[in-house]
């Protein structure tokens, strides 16, 4: 974990979690910033570390190789994806435990909430596509066709569109979240991985 003094950026710390740790959640949707979730991929779990204190208070069984992770707005609730399981677990934040788990398409590998916390959006790696997951009911409502060997997911700050990098197909596709429909596909580089909205 890093800090700053006030001048000069250092590492204030390390915490011991389980192996191939893979992603941290959100720090500041928890309890004033002081929970962070962190998937490992290694041992099919997640940490939950008190950013207080820097220790391990809880680790959380869920699917096979959890690769992401990611908070709902109100941090009530985490979207584990577990690449090796085709599923994505469901934490309650309050108690640390897993309330649901949703079946996906093949080989998911990324996830983001939409800004209302209405809806999930999962990326199928190996089924070219995106499941969308409704959280009231947490069940899947709908799998968009994207392009090839889709990889990462961004938001727009209104929620209105999702991108989708496709990294074999050298695209962006573009999903409109009231139609759940893709609206445009733009080109790429090479091997597009990531990417953020500015």
């Amino acid at each position: 974990m890093y800090g700053n003094n006030g001048s000069v950026p250092g590492i204030l710390g390390a915490v011991d979690v389980d192996e191939f740790n893979g992603s941290l959640a959100d720090l500041n949707n928890l309890k004033g910033g002081h929970l962070g979730y962190v998937t490992n991929a290694g041992s099919n779990s997640v940490s939950v570390i008190n950013t207080a204190t820097n220790a391990v208070t809880a680790t959380i069984r869920v699917g096979t190789t959890p690769l992401n992770i990611a908070l709902t707005p109100n941090g009530q609730a985490a979207y584990v994806v577990n690449s090796g399981a085709n599923t994505v677990s469901v934490i309650n934040t309050a108690t640390n435990t897993v309330t649901s788990t949703i079946p996906v398409g093949l080989f998911p590998t990324d996830v983001i909430v939409t800004p209302d916390g209405a809806n999930v959006y999962v990326v199928n790696a190996g089924a070219n596509s995106v499941s969308v997951i409704n959280t009231a009911a947490n069940t899947v409502v709908a799998t968009v066709p994207v392009g090839a060997n889709p990889v990462s997911l961004a938001a727009s700050p209104d929620g209105a569109q999702i991108y989708v990098t496709n990294a074999a197909s050298k695209s962006v596709s573009v999903i409109n979240t009231a139609t759940n429909t893709v609206t445009a596909t733009v080109p790429a580089g090479s091997n597009p991985l990531h990417m953020v909205i500015h």
